[in-house]
C-alpha cells in the first residue's frame, strides 16, 4: 500500500544552530534529499524561492509553472511534489512553529496572511528588481549558516522576518483583499474551521461561535473569498478528504467516519459533486 511520508526537519541534514531550522540552497537540498522530488508534507512551516530554471509544483493539487522569482510559503499538513529542469536553483528554509513563535514572543508566525490556508495562495512571484531586494536576505541566511559566530541563530531568525515582512507587502500589494477589515473575522473562522471541520459542517456553528449572523458570516466570506461560508467549510473537508485518499493509509470508508460520515453512500455522493469522481477513482488516479 502506497504511503506519503510526512518529514520533519531532522530529516533534513540539519546544521547545529537549531533542531527547528533548516536552511540551503536548493540544489544543494536535492543533491542530499532527492527524496524531496517525491510527494510528501512536511511537519514543518516550509519556504522555497526559486531564482534560476523551470518545472511544474503542485500543492494540494493545484499546479504552478515554476520561474525565475516563484516563491512558495507551505504551511505544516500540506502535500506537494515538483518536476524541474536540470538548472533549477534556489533556496529552501524549513522551520518549525514553536521555535519561530517562542523567539518572537508576541507576534506569531500566523499573523502572516499567505500562511492562511482558508485563502491561502502558495505561490508569490516576484519581478526582476523585487528578486534582487529579497535575495539580498536569502544569501545573507546562507552566509550566516555556514559560519559560527555568536548569536547565530537570533541573527538567522531576524533575517527570515525580514523575507516575511518583503513577501508580506508583496502579497498584499497582489491579493488586494487580504487587507480588508473582515480579515480578522476570516482569521477566527479559519482557526475555529481547523479545529472542527471534521465534525461541525454546518456554517451556523461557526457564525455561533464568532458571535454574528450566519447573513454576516455569508456577506464577510462573499466580499473577501468570494465563496459562500459553506462552500468555504465544503472546500476544507474535500481537501482534506483528497489528501488522505491519497496517502492510501486506510481504507476509504474509515476515512469517511474520520470525516464525520457514518453513510458511505451519502460521503461518496458528496465526494463526487464536488470532485467529478467517486472516492476510488480519484484514489486509482493518482
Amino acid at each position: 500500500m502506497k504511503k506519503y511520508p510526512i518529514y520533519s526537519i531532522q530529516n533534513f541534514s540539519c546544521n547545529t544552530i537549531s533542531r527547528d531550522f533548516y536552511v540551503n540552497t536548493f540544489k544543494k537540498h536535492l543533491k542530499k534529499n532527492s527524496f524531496v522530488e517525491k510527494p510528501h508534507r512536511h511537519d514543518s512551516f516550509l519556504m522555497v524561492f526559486f531564482t534560476n530554471g523551470s518545472g511544474m509544483h503542485e500543492v494540494d493539487f493545484d499546479r504552478f509553472v515554476i520561474k525565475q522569482g516563484s516563491l512558495f510559503v507551505l504551511q505544516p499538513g500540506q502535500m506537494h511534489h515538483w518536476n524541474l529542469s536540470k538548472d533549477i536553483e534556489g533556496f529552501v528554509i524549513i522551520f518549525s512553529q514553536e521555535l519561530y513563535n517562542l523567539y518572537f514572543g508576541q507576534k506569531k508566525i500566523n499573523d502572516y496572511n499567505f500562511y492562511y490556508s482558508i485563502h491561502n495562495r502558495p505561490e508569490i512571484v516576484f519581478d526582476t528588481k523585487e528578486r534582487y531586494k529579497i535575495l539580498a536576505y536569502f544569501n545573507l541566511l546562507i552566509q550566516e549558516n555556514n559560519q559560527n559566530n555568536k548569536l547565530q541563530l537570533d541573527k538567522m531568525l531576524n533575517l527570515l522576518d525580514c523575507i516575511h515582512i518583503e513577501i508580506a507587502r508583496k502579497y498584499s500589494e497582489t491579493y488586494f483583499h487580504q487587507a480588508h477589515l473582515y480579515n480578522i473575522k476570516i482569521n477566527k473562522f479559519e482557526l475555529l474551521l481547523e479545529q472542527h471541520y471534521k465534525n461541525e459542517k454546518l456554517p451556523s456553528f461557526y457564525a455561533e461561535q464568532l458571535h454574528i449572523t450566519l447573513k454576516h458570516l455569508n456577506r464577510i466570506c462573499n466580499e473577501i473569498l468570494q465563496k459562500t461560508s459553506t462552500e468555504v467549510i465544503m472546500n476544507r473537508v474535500i481537501l482534506e478528504i483528497k489528501r488522505m485518499l491519497v496517502d492510501k493509509r486506510m481504507a476509504i470508508n474509515e476515512i469517511a467516519y474520520i470525516m464525520g460520515y457514518e453513510d458511505y453512500s451519502y460521503f461518496s455522493r458528496l465526494f463526487k459533486k464536488h470532485t467529478g469522481f467517486s472516492p476510488t477513482e480519484f484514489r486509482n488516479l493518482r
